[in-house]
């Protein structure tokens, strides 16, 4: 499994992006994960249904499943947060892994910024950052190495991410 990391501040557009490439990466005949992270507070689940009352009651862990998908929810309940690493090794095998999050994780990752925003650009300060996805031109003095690309120009950062991990599609996949 290769893992890419898409960053950027709130409101940047890091999910649209995610949703515009994964069927573009699911084309080739990659098997394509996300994990998304967040800092905020949140419950898949809907008091009153019998899989919170479960958890409510103390459970470590409920699955919930039927015949289209099945999610499996896990209390920490006050124990240290799994590292990307230790979420990573909880998926099923696939060839690429989407994070969103993590920040200060040492994977690649491309920078999702529009200036629109009024927030300054990340890869100065993470060295991690491969490249750029905008929709202003390129600043000068860019660093050598770091690619700077078209926000709006999908199939672009597809090619440039399988790439840059050396992730080439399926021989039989429909191109």
């Amino acid at each position: 499994m290769k893992i890419f990391g898409i960053t950027g501040y709130s409101g940047a557009g890091k999910t649209t992006l995610i949703e515009r490439m994964l069927p573009q990466i699911i084309e080739r005949g990659l098997r394509t994960a996300v994990l998304k992270h967040t800092h905020h507070d949140f419950d898949i689940d809907r008091p009153g249904k019998d899989s919170f009352r479960h958890r409510q009651a103390g459970a470590s862990e409920v699955l919930l499943a039927n015949a289209s998908r099945w999610v499996l929810m896990h209390e920490l309940r006050g124990a240290r947060e799994p590292t990307l690493a230790e979420y990573a090794s909880r998926f099923s095998p696939c060839d690429l892994l989407l994070v969103e999050g993590f920040k200060h994780e040492a994977i690649p990752r491309l920078e999702v910024h529009r200036p629109a925003n009024g927030k300054p650009t990340l890869w100065p300060e993470q060295r991690q950052i491969v490249a750029v996805a905008s929709d202003q031109e390129a600043p000068v003095g860019l660093p050598a190495g770091l690619r700077w690309l078209d926000l709006n120009d999908v199939p672009t950062i597809v090619a440039f991410i399988l790439d840059h991990l050396q992730l080439t599609g399926k021989a039989d996949a429909v191109l």
